[in-house]
């Protein structure tokens, strides 16, 4: 009564927030974080967690995605692996902070981060970075029975080689649980990861950075849910004639190059159809929260292909598959 009198003191809000109810055995979808790398209210740049067999599992981990995480009182203690889709800043900011809190909460093994050439630089630099402070922390906690072991606190790489540019690799296999790495097409950014996960008869398939790719398609054949990222390139060159007129060349510039390289809504729409999805959910929206964007002016259009359950991902959505069912639930933290 005590320890919980004191966590409702010490988290307030996290004491207000209780975690849907899950199903007894489930592949649960966290959206820890649904926005591109624009500063935007109550959106976390780009994470999504993945619940399977008692573990934790995310695609990313993008700045404000592990306060997310803990805020909403998610098991970060469980988690056992982070799987980079590419190396942009967006997606990887918070992975020491990650790594930091879990281990404290009690992780008991390193933390697995799965990923593109460049993981293991990634890696490094993360724990060179928080060497110091893992030392702190050890010597100031680790009394009465609590263990901090240093070896469990690191991030151990695992480079992901596909030298196909439309092929896969099972880069996970245990606990009922496998991950397939997808090649995507987010170039320069090569190579790019979307995965697949697959556990007991449900899947969910995450696009990573890209833009429209059928080879995407193609992997995601017979998933129950298609997560995509999505752009609207009409607002983003908006955005970058409106800084144009401002004065800001450079970053009308950088703003304007983004449309080589990512999904629109509508082509989104398409490519969940061809796959054959229960629900299709757009997420790392670059554009949301920003003067001109509305929900009905960034998806314009995406009906016009035909049926399709589709929406957009805000931060605490979450998706349910029950094992040995074919329902796609949808609630929220």
């Amino acid at each position: 009564m005590a320890l919980a009198l004191a966590g409702a003191m010490l988290f307030p809000l996290a004491a207000q927030a209780q975690a849907p109810a899950a199903p007894a055995d489930a592949l649960r979808v966290i959206f820890c974080g649904t926005s591109g790398p624009l500063p935007i209210p109550n959106r976390a740049k780009a994470c999504t967690a993945i619940q399977a067999g008692g573990a934790l599992f995310l695609v990313d981990a993008g700045p404000e995605s592990t306060k997310n995480l803990m805020m909403w009182r998610v098991p970060v203690a469980t988690v056992k692996a982070v799987f980079i889709t590419h190396l942009h800043s967006d997606h990887i900011g918070d992975l020491g902070e990650l790594n930091l809190q879990s281990w404290v909460a009690g992780r008991p093994q390193p933390l697995a981060v799965i990923g593109p050439a460049g993981v293991d630089k990634l890696a490094a630099g993360f724990n060179l970075a928080y060497e110091t402070d893992h030392g702190f922390r050890k010597a100031h906690h680790e009394h009465d029975g609590v263990k901090l072991p240093l070896a469990a606190g690191v991030l151990k790489a695992t480079v992901v080689t596909i030298p196909a540019p439309d092929g896969t690799a099972v880069v996970w296999n245990e606990g009922g649980l496998k991950v397939t790495a997808i090649r995507v097409a987010h170039d320069p950014v090569t190579p790019a990861f979307g995965y697949r996960f697959d556990y007991k008869g449900r899947s969910v398939v995450v696009s990573g950075d890209t833009r429209k790719w059928p080879p995407l398609a193609v992997a995601a054949k017979g998933a129950d849910v298609l997560i995509h990222e999505a752009q609207n390139n009409a607002m983003t060159r908006q955005m970058a004639q409106g800084l144009k007129r401002l004065g800001n060349d450079r970053m009308s510039s950088i703003m304007a190059d983004t449309v080589s390289y990512h999904t629109e809504p509508v082509e989104a729409a398409d490519l969940a159809r061809a796959t054959g999805v229960k629900a299709l959910v757009l997420s790392h929206l670059t554009q949301a929260g920003l003067p001109m964007f509305t929900p009905e002016a960034f998806t314009k259009g995406m009906d016009a292909g035909g049926k399709l359950d589709w929406r957009l991902a805000q931060d605490g959505m979450t998706i349910d598959l029950p094992v040995g069912s074919d329902e796609v639930r949808f609630g929220k933290y």
